[in-house]
């Protein structure tokens, strides 16, 4: 019966053109549907447009849907000429585009209404879907998934079923992010490189040699057991080296004037990365509802863990509206950050210089891993020019003992980096 199978597609795009060519390279000759009457003319063996989605229900077993948003997914499976207009039970929707959960869901139930089989299949790579190159990255149930394997596997050189409907979605998108995120990753790595008079192509072919199939990418998924837990020894094992690692490239972007916003992040995220942040569990957060709790939490998360101990049973008024309202109802207001509302606040301790204020603002800064001791001593150059100097010298004195006390209290670095090296 796989033989007999009748194979669709609406939309020949990119993904869709390269799946309907595939199909008819494989001998299993798609009937098509595209909004161009000539959208066939140059897809080798793939014949002319029908003339609606519904004509293309009329002649398949299975219909690819590659279109381009959700607005379009909908028409073409729902709306007046769309498929379920002329379906019967047993045709099955495989759904390529990239749309939101809810959308998948929607459409769904929509074909299981109509008696229709749905799947949603995230595709990549899509320049390779005309050489019968991509990955079929499926949702839905086990029995649909098989009715239709005969006409995906003319097509997908892998098909992968991830789950129950939505599951090969949220796949494709999650490894969306993998995707942009290492793109992201690979620009600061070449600008850092570029800037110590590295050429680029040397970082690559590095990259390409040591690790030729990408291994290192994937390496913490590898490292997880089956419910994605790290083993806590492991992830103990890797902080210092990757700590070292970053502290190194953060280090060589200040001397270089390179921004690399990404290192200093994934610095900051190390341990929870390595899922090591339950070791010392924090607190969860009180209700916004008690404001006295809420401001003390705040003050903590503005200054660092305990800061709220000097006002903790204060009852007088100017205490009491310093943590009910300064902390519990602006500094815990969503519109800004942490971050945010201590750089505008170390901007106004400058302007008073007064050494001691600032060094209680940089030392939660540095706690609280929001600012390195570069970006710090920055700040201060930059405020030099507004508040000027006389007041910048205050300003400085008080960052310049926040990074002092800070590093005190942390442990020696191994390796090229050294506390010695922070303070130069």
């Amino acid at each position: 019966m796989s033989d007999t199978l009748r194979a669709g597609v609406v939309g020949l795009g990119m993904i869709g053109g390269g799946v309907a060519v595939s199909l008819a390279r494989s001998g299993r000759v798609p009937a098509v549907y595209d909004v161009r009457p000539d959208a066939a003319r140059d897809l080798a063996g793939v014949p002319d447009p029908l003339g609606s989605p519904a004509e293309v229900a009329e002649v398949s077993d299975v219909v690819m849907v590659a279109v381009v948003n959700a607005d379009q997914a909908r028409e073409v499976i729902g709306g007046k000429d769309g498929l379920l207009r002329a379906a019967r039970p047993g045709l099955t929707v495989v759904l390529l585009a990239t749309v939101a959960l809810p959308v998948v869901h929607e459409l769904a139930a929509l074909c299981s209404e109509s008696g229709v089989g749905f799947l949603d299949c995230g595709v990549t790579p899509g320049d390779q879907a005309a050489e019968h190159g991509m990955v079929a990255i499926l949702g839905g149930e086990q029995s649909i998934v098989e009715a239709a394997l005969p006409i995906l596997e003319d097509w997908a050189k892998k098909v992968v079923h991830c789950g129950p409907s939505g599951a090969g979605m949220a796949t494709k998108i999650a490894r969306n992010v993998v995707t942009y995120g290492s793109w992201r990753t690979v620009a600061e790595a070449a600008a850092l490189a570029r800037a110590a008079g590295v050429d680029t192509a040397r970082l690559a072919e590095v990259i390409d040699a040591a690790d030729p199939e990408g291994r290192t990418l994937l390496q913490l998924l590898r490292m997880q057991d089956a419910d994605g837990v790290l083993p806590g020894a492991v992830g103990r094992q890797i902080e210092p080296l990757m700590t070292k690692d970053l502290e190194a490239a953060r280090d060589l972007a200040a001397a270089l004037g390179v921004q690399a916003p990404l290192v200093e992040t994934v610095r900051t995220q190390a341990r929870r990365t390595l899922q090591l942040e339950a070791d010392v569990a924090p607190a969860p957060a009180p209700a916004k509802e008690d404001a006295r709790a809420y401001g003390l939490h705040m003050m903590d998360q503005a200054y660092g863990p305990g800061f709220s101990a000097a006002v903790q049973d204060a009852d007088d008024p100017f205490s009491t509206e310093t943590v009910d309202y300064l902390f519990a109802q602006v500094w815990g207001r969503a519109g800004l950050s942490v971050r945010d509302r201590r750089l505008l606040t170390l901007g106004v301790a400058a302007t008073v210089a007064r050494p001691e204020l600032v060094q209680v603002i940089a030392n939660g800064a540095l706690v609280n891993g929001e600012l390195s001791a570069e970006q710090l001593r920055e700040a201060v150059l930059h405020l030099a020019l507004y508040t000027g100097w006389c007041k910048a010298t205050a300003t400085h004195t008080g960052v310049t003992a926040a990074i002092a006390a800070h590093n005190a209290a942390q442990p020696p670095t191994s390796g090229p980096h050294t506390l010695a090296q922070e303070q130069q």
